[in-house]
């Protein structure tokens, strides 16, 4: 796991010296060794905490492209690789979202039947319903039949990770009507609407993300990561809001700012809108675990990242999603 992000490495060290205790799991730091065992030292008899040196650093202002190819020893190829050569079970960054996925596919290629790898990212604004966002990030540009297999992914993934076993899919849309939308939303609806297997409940809209109507909410990167820096942000003002109010009230009240938002009922829906409970969104449709994190993560996120990465590892999400498009490919021909 390489220190990437705004507040790397110490964020970043935290956050996997707290997965390794409470998850149990072992973690390889990858990065600049020196600063990383002045960091994770003191660890590392204690826990299951490694650390591989990769000096070179890619910053989010490069291309991703280049950056990837002429940076060899930076954390996040390095990191790839021992995903790739199977000396690590997943791969978990919170640096440059463009090299993480350049990485991916140049060193780990692509799943068999699958054309483009999606984002797909956990949302859980409706306890009874949660939702998975796909995609989040990684396509600014689609072809409908690029849609329909983010929801092809998007439902094995809420399967297995969510443990729904008919995953609603519904596509993302201006409005519920089939003729609403952009091209791209009308013919992806067309495809999803014939397609077997799948329990698409055709179009959903903004504000049905927040009523939990659909288990899989599909649409373009581009749109996807509005959609989701949205909520952020939401859950950033919340989180400030909240946060002024128990510095007021629990004085009146003689409550710590935390009991009193539980006490006013808002103290879950605080923690659903906060972006840190889930730590990563998984990148779907290539060969291994992969979990990008946002490049703001702090401790609590990297923590909770590497618990989504233990989940999908142990659930064998990539091999499942790998038999199913591979099952699909050999039916299409």
């Amino acid at each position: 796991m390489p220190p990437g992000g705004e507040y790397a490495p110490r964020e970043i060290v935290k956050g996997a010296i707290k997965a390794a205790q409470e998850y149990e799991v072992t973690v390889a730091l990858v990065g600049n060794k020196s600063i990383l065992h002045v960091l994770a030292g003191h660890y590392m008899s204690k826990l299951n905490i490694k650390i591989i040196d990769a000096p070179e650093v890619i910053s989010y202002n490069e291309p991703p492209l280049k950056a990837v190819r002429s940076k060899p020893n930076s954390p996040i190829v390095v990191g790839i690789n021992l995903l790739r050569d199977g000396a690590a079970s997943a791969f978990v960054s919170a640096g440059n979202t463009g090299a993480v996925l350049c990485a991916g596919l140049l060193n780990l290629g692509k799943l068999k039947g699958i054309d483009r790898p999606a984002l797909g990212s956990l949302i859980d604004i409706n306890p009874p319903t949660p939702a998975l966002l796909i995609d989040a990030g990684a396509n600014a540009n689609c072809r409908p039949h690029n849609l329909v297999q983010f929801a092809q992914m998007g439902n094995v993934y809420t399967k297995h990770i969510l443990d729904i076993s008919a995953p609603t899919i519904g596509l993302l849309n201006n409005g519920e009507e089939e003729i609403k939308g952009n091209r791209l939303a009308q013919e992806t609806h067309k495809l999803l609407k014939k397609l077997n297997g799948l329990n698409f409940i055709g179009n959903i809209e903004g504000q049905d993300i927040m009523k939990g109507k659909a288990n899989v909410i599909v649409t373009d990167g581009f749109t996807g990561n509005i959609v989701l820096k949205t909520i952020e942000g939401l859950g950033d003002s919340l989180v400030n809001v909240a946060r002024q109010a128990g510095h007021i009230f629990s004085t009146a009240y003689h409550l710590r700012g935390r009991e009193l938002l539980r006490d006013i009922g808002l103290g879950s829906w605080v923690k659903r809108v906060d972006y840190t409970e889930y730590g990563g969104a998984y990148l779907m449709g290539v060969n291994g675990n992969i979990i990008v994190s946002h490049g703001r993560s702090q401790a609590k996120a990297i923590k909770n990242a590497i618990g989504l990465a233990k989940q999908t590892v142990e659930r064998d999400i990539c091999r499942i999603i790998k038999e199913e498009s591979y099952e699909r490919t050999n039916r299409s021909r």
